[in-house]
C-alpha cells in the first residue's frame, strides 16, 4: 500500500475516537513514508491503528451563504466543515486556500492539542487534497480561544517590537503567574486553556520579538526541554513547531506577526501547563545516531514517537544542532 492509497483509505475514518482523542492515522501514514518505511510497513500500520477509529460520519452540507469563521470552534461543525473545504479546494489551489484560510485558524491554532495544525502540515506535505480538506475542517471545528485578542489582564500580545529574542525567561514569569499550572485536566487542550486566561499571563508572554528566528528558537527550545523531560505536552510543542514551519510559506508578509503571536500564545500556554505538575527534567540521553533512530522509528507503533522523530529529523535539516533533536529523537525511542 502505497502513502497516497493509504490516505485514501484513512478519508474512511473520523477525526476523533474514544473520549475527544485526535485520530492520528494520516498523520502516522505520512511521517512513516518520509522516514523510509516501505508500503508493507504502510499497509501494517495502518490496519493495526484502524482498529481502534470510529467510521467517518455522514457529510453535513455546508450553505454557501454562511460566513465561514462563525462556527469555528464548533465540534458539531466538523462534518459541515468537510463539505465547505472539499467544495473550496476544488475551487482553488491548495496554496491560495491556505493563504486564505490560516490567517483566522492561526489565533486559535492550540486546537486539540496542535493537532489541527499538525495534521494540516502532514496534508500539505503529502500533497493530499482530499486529506488537507479534512485536516482544515479538523482545525476549524476544534478551534480553541486562547484569548490571543484579549489584553483584559493588562498584557499584550506579542509583537515584532516585543523587547526579548530568548523566550526562556518570559516563559518562566509565566509559569510563575498563579494557577497557570493548576489544572487537574488529563487533557492537554484544557490545561492550556486554563493556562491562558488566568489573570497575568497575558502580561507574561507579550514581551516577545517576533521576526524570523523566532520559531527555531521555539523549536529548539521545545527539542531540548523533552530531550531533558520526555513530557508529553512538550513533545506537542516540537510536533507543531515543524508544522507550523511547513505552512508558514503560505503565510502573508502581513499576516506573519499575527500567526507567530497566535502560536507564541498556544506554545506558552502548553509550555507552562505542565510547569507545576508534572514536568520533571534530567539530563538529557547520549544521542543515538540518526540511521538507529530512524529504522527503531519505523518499526514502532507509538504514533507520538514516529511524528517525533519525524520532526526532530527534519528541524536537524532545516537549522543544525545535530545534538538537540538527535537526543530528543532518542528520548522518545528510550521512553520518559
Amino acid at each position: 500500500m502505497d502513502v497516497i492509497s493509504a490516505l485514501d483509505n484513512s478519508l474512511r475514518y473520523d477525526a476523533e475516537y474514544g473520549t475527544r482523542l485526535s485520530n492520528h492515522l494520516p498523520m502516522l501514514l505520512v511521517a512513516l513514508h518520509r522516514l523510509g518505511a516501505t508500503d508493507e510497513r504502510l499497509a501494517a500500520a495502518s490496519a493495526n491503528y484502524a482498529g481502534k477509529l470510529h467510521a467517518m460520519p455522514p457529510l453535513q452540507t455546508w450553505n454557501l451563504g454562511d460566513p465561514w469563521r462563525v462556527p469555528l470552534g464548533q465540534p458539531a461543525a466538523w462534518p459541515r466543515f468537510r463539505d465547505l473545504f472539499t467544495i473550496w479546494l476544488r475551487e482553488e489551489l491548495a496554496g491560495e486556500t491556505l493563504r486564505q484560510t490560516l490567517p483566522a485558524l492561526m489565533p486559535g491554532c492550540g486546537a486539540a492539542a496542535f493537532h489541527g495544525l499538525i495534521r494540516t502540515a502532514y496534508a500539505v506535505d503529502a500533497a493530499h487534497r482530499a486529506e488537507l480538506a479534512h485536516a482544515l475542517a479538523y482545525w476549524s471545528s476544534r478551534w480553541l480561544d486562547l484569548g490571543v485578542n484579549n489584553s483584559s489582564d493588562g498584557g499584550q500580545d506579542a509583537s515584532p517590537e516585543g523587547q526579548r529574542a530568548d523566550p526562556t525567561p518570559l516563559l518562566k514569569a509565566a509559569a510563575a503567574v498563579p494557577g497557570v499550572g493548576g489544572s487537574a485536566s488529563g487533557y492537554i487542550v484544557e490545561r492550556m486553556h486554563h493556562a491562558a486566561w488566568q489573570p497575568g499571563f497575558a502580561a507574561a508572554v507579550g514581551g516577545l520579538r517576533l521576526d524570523e528566528a523566532t520559531l527555531p528558537r521555539l523549536a529548539r527550545h521545545a527539542a531540548r526541554l523533552y530531550a531533558r523531560s520526555g513530557n508529553f505536552t512538550v513533545l506537542h510543542l516540537v510536533t507543531s513547531a515543524w508544522a507550523l514551519r511547513v505552512l508558514l510559506p503560505f503565510v502573508d508578509e502581513d499576516d506573519l506577526p499575527a500567526a507567530m503571536g497566535g502560536y507564541w500564545r498556544a506554545y506558552a500556554a502548553g509550555a507552562v501547563s505542565v510547569a507545576e505538575k508534572t514536568l520533571k527534567t534530567g539530563p538529557a540521553p547520549d544521542p543515538w545516531p540518526w540511521p538507529r533512530i530512524v529504522q527503531a522509528a519505523v518499526n514502532s507503533d507509538d504514533e507520538h514517537v514516529v511524528k517525533l522523530v519525524h520532526a526532530c529529523q527534519q528541524e536537524q535539516q532545516a537549522h543544525g544542532g545535530a545534538d538537540d533533536w538527535q537526543r530528543a529523537a532518542t528520548r522518545a525511542l528510550l521512553g520518559a
